[in-house]
């Protein structure tokens, strides 16, 4: 089993140079296309917990999911925002890196490197 996870988008150039990076430093790592295979909202939960940040810190404002799945009603729930991140991964900040029970987004790539 892999010590390192990544949620990765290779068509992201942060995603991209994070992956490169973890590569380089020679980490046990599981890449998970989250695109394709979108957290579970278990799994989504964790990571929010791991981040130390609430579910709204998590998404991407500017794209064009994040208006039509409704995430701007600031009337949801963390429950609701979590669960429309599920349903909308795209929304999902990225790349995130989770293992030895940390998480770091790699913006800048370089972030990640303090958890490993």
């Amino acid at each position: 089993m892999s010590q390192f996870k990544i949620y990765h988008n290779p068509r992201c150039s942060k995603s991209r140079q994070t992956l490169a990076l973890l590569e380089e430093n020679a980490v046990d790592l599981e890449v998970i296309e989250y695109l394709k295979t979108p957290p579970t909202v278990k799994e989504l939960k964790q990571v929010i917990a791991l981040l130390k940040i609430e579910p709204l810190q998590l998404m991407r404002k500017n794209e064009d999911e994040y208006k039509q799945a409704g995430l701007d009603d600031k009337s949801l729930t963390k429950d609701q925002q979590i669960a429309l991140m599920v349903a909308y991964p795209k929304v999902i900040e990225r790349p995130i890196v989770i293992g030895q029970g940390k998480a770091a987004i790699g913006r800048p790539p370089e972030s990640v490197l303090e958890i490993i």
